[in-house]
C-alpha cells in the first residue's frame, strides 16, 4: 500500500529542494520545488507501488528546474537605457523582402520549424512538443527549410537571417 502523499513530501522534500538549488541557485529553487510537488501530486495515484519514489521525484525536480532555466532565457533583461529609436530587427525591410517571401513560401512544417528554431531560439525538443512529433523530425524539418531557403535565397547565410 502506498503511503499518503503528505508523507512523501515530508520524506523527500529536502532532497528535492537540494536538487532544485543545485540546478537553479537559491532564488528560483522554491518555485521549482513547488512545481515539482504539484506535478507529482497529480501523477502519484498512477505511480506503481514498486517505484523508487525518490528517484521519480528527483527526475521531476530536475525537469522543472530546467523548465525554469529555459523560461529565464526567454525573459527580457532589464536595461539601464532604452534605445532612442525602435529596432527594425525582425521586420522585413526593402533589402529582405525576397528572404521573407522565401520563408513564407516554405511548406508549413518547415516554415514553423525554421521560425521556432532560428527566430524564437527554441530547442528541437520544444519544437517537437509544439508541432507534434519527435525532436529528430523537428531537426529534419528545420534543416530542410534552411536547405530550401538557401536554394531560393543564397545570400541568407551571409546576412545572418537564417543561419
Amino acid at each position: 500500500m502506498k503511503q499518503p502523499f503528505e508523507n512523501v513530501v515530508a520524506q523527500h522534500g529536502a532532497t528535492v529542494l537540494r536538487v532544485c538549488r543545485v540546478v537553479l541557485g537559491p532564488h528560483d529553487a522554491d518555485d521549482a520545488w513547488s512545481e515539482t510537488f504539484l506535478s507529482a501530486m497529480r501523477a502519484y495515484p498512477g505511480l506503481p507501488e514498486t517505484a523508487n519514489v525518490e528517484a521519480w521525484l528527483v527526475t521531476i525536480a530536475h525537469r522543472k528546474a530546467i523548465d525554469v532555466l529555459r523560461a529565464a532565457k526567454r525573459s527580457p533583461l532589464p536595461v539601464d537605457e532604452v534605445p532612442e529609436a525602435p529596432t527594425r530587427q525582425g521586420f522585413p525591410d526593402s533589402g529582405d523582402f525576397d528572404l521573407w517571401a522565401a520563408v513564407r513560401d516554405l511548406p508549413g512544417r518547415q516554415r514553423q520549424a525554421v521560425a521556432y528554431r532560428y527566430v524564437a531560439g527554441l530547442a528541437y525538443a520544444e519544437i517537437a512538443e509544439i508541432l507534434g512529433g519527435t525532436a529528430d523530425a523537428a531537426r529534419r524539418a528545420a534543416a530542410d527549410g534552411l536547405k530550401n531557403l538557401r536554394k531560393r535565397y543564397p545570400d541568407a547565410s551571409t546576412k545572418g537571417a537564417a543561419s
